[in-house]
């Protein structure tokens, strides 16, 4: 199907429709459809928005980290705030950060789906520009968009298949004044005049996203998504706060109800349940190297049932290994 058809023009069409009313988009951002994933935002976003070569990060993990790296080939990025000292455990307080000056924006990964933290209440940026990078979190709730200048994410997560990125920008952003030798279609500008399909977008991604919004909005929304995931996550919280045997790794507070990373203090124990677990059909569970042990992503498509088998595997393993 070409991607100039009347068809295809109607599926990216109706997409935005469709997310503009999920998420409430006020009409002075633009949505836009892109390919690179969120990894190539983290040269975009500098290249189109560091006009004083200043951006200050918030450090919770290793997104925001290589976000930071990559703004530094564009300009001094500064780390305000990190919880890297204890392993990205929790999120900073963020109510009273040393914000530069002349920052062009400060910049959070809002879900940090190693560590299993996520922002519940947003930095205070002090009047700056607020830039978030969403991908694991994207239309699981509700959120305020008016409150960030630009908010992006891989789709990969809750949304559609790898390959997708969608990003919300502030339109007065939307602009010719970019880093020099910033190619055409590293332009936000090059994207929103020509509505998404400048070149041939990810069209069959884009089709599917849009497939979920009508989903998500068949489902009630986001509010009944939010209750949906509070539920999925409450189930397994409360277990893993009841155990004697498995322990979350995140301060309660910072929990994310998307990705719950899990120990039990033993590796060779964690070895065993990984196993144990993807024979019975429980597949990538294993946790992240720099955290070890177990993680359970419960993204929007993961039904309730499936929280509850696990814990109940886990209740049954934790029984068969005292």
């Amino acid at each position: 199907m070409s991607h100039r058809s009347s068809a295809f023009a109607e599926i990216i069409e109706t997409a935005e429709v469709d997310i503009r009313e999920l998420l409430s988009i006020p009409d002075n951002y633009r949505v836009l459809f892109l390919q690179g994933g969120a990894s190539q935002q983290f040269a975009m976003i500098p290249m189109n928005l560091m006009k004083n070569r200043v951006a200050d990060f918030i450090i919770t993990g290793q997104w925001a980290k290589k976000a930071c790296s990559e703004a530094k080939l564009y300009g001094t990025a500064n780390v305000v705030a990190s919880s890297a000292d204890k392993t990205f455990s929790y999120i900073p307080d963020c109510s009273d950060l040393p914000i530069s000056e002349n920052a062009d924006y400060v910049y959070i990964c809002e879900n940090n789906t190693i560590y299993g933290t996520k922002f519940h209440t947003l930095p205070n940026t002090k009047g700056k520009d607020l830039v978030a990078d969403v991908s694991s979190c994207f239309l699981s709730e509700p959120m305020d968009v008016s409150k960030y200048a630009l908010v992006y994410g891989g789709v990969q997560k809750n949304i559609g298949p790898a390959g997708t990125v969608i990003v919300i920008i502030r339109e007065d952003l939307v602009t010719e004044d970019v880093l020099p030798g910033t190619p055409t279609m590293l332009r936000y500008k090059t994207h929103a005049d020509n509505k998404s399909l400048y070149n041939t977008p990810p069209a069959y991604g884009i089709y599917i996203c849009g497939k979920v919004f009508k989903w998500l909005k068949s489902r009630g929304g986001l509010e009944a998504m939010k209750e949906h995931n509070e539920k999925k996550a409450a189930i397994i919280y409360d277990y893993l706060d009841n155990s004697k045997m498995f322990r979350g790794t995140v301060v309660p507070v910072d929990r994310s109800i998307m990705n719950v990373p899990f120990v039990t203090g033993s590796e060779e124990l964690d070895a065993k349940f990984v196993k144990e677990a993807s024979a019975a059909g429980f597949v990538n569970l294993k946790g992240h190297r720099t955290v070890g042990g177990m993680r359970a992503s419960i993204y929007n498509a993961m039904p309730v049932e499936g929280v509850r088998k696990l814990v109940e595997f886990m209740a049954k393993f934790e029984a068969d290994n005292r």
